[in-house]
């Protein structure tokens, strides 16, 4: 049977292009990373994880065990670092917050331990990263540039 048949063209026709299969997959796979980007924020709770903004000077509100690698009552968050809310007073005009950090594991002076209560003005922090601007950041990586 030669392949300009008319068997062979429907054949063809009733198969579905891979190009759309691979559209639809990719909407699929972006519209909860879009509309996760576009939600509102709502106010920080007791039990929100919350970010810190950049590099960011903390306070303890207790003491840690290991005081004497910290010689002051301060530590250092790393930029994005993912903490825990214990306690909010989100009400007052300078709002602070009461947190546990969850992030870098390692106990090096001046980072904050992990599990470590410190205390943070509410500009310290922010609520929800910024989704499109990691996927962006993570593309120029892999991109090298």
């Amino acid at each position: 049977m030669a392949p300009d048949s008319p068997n062979a063209q429907d054949q063809n026709q009733t198969e579905p292009p891979l190009w759309s299969i691979g559209i639809a997959m990719l909407i699929i796979l972006l519209a909860p990373l879009i509309l996760y980007s576009f939600a509102p924020v709502g106010p920080i709770r007791e039990g929100d994880t919350v970010f810190s903004d950049g590099q960011q000077r903390a306070t303890f509100t207790t003491p840690i065990a290991s005081q004497s690698l910290h010689p002051d009552e301060t530590c250092l968050l790393d930029p994005n670092s993912p903490l825990i809310v214990l306690e909010n007073s989100a009400g007052e005009p300078d709002g602070w917050i009461k947190a546990e950090v969850q992030g870098n594991p390692t106990a090096e002076w001046p980072f904050c331990p992990v599990h470590a209560e410190v205390r943070l003005s509410l500009h310290q922090v922010f609520q929800k990263p910024a989704v499109l601007g990691a996927v962006r950041d993570t593309l120029m990586r892999w991109l090298g540039k």
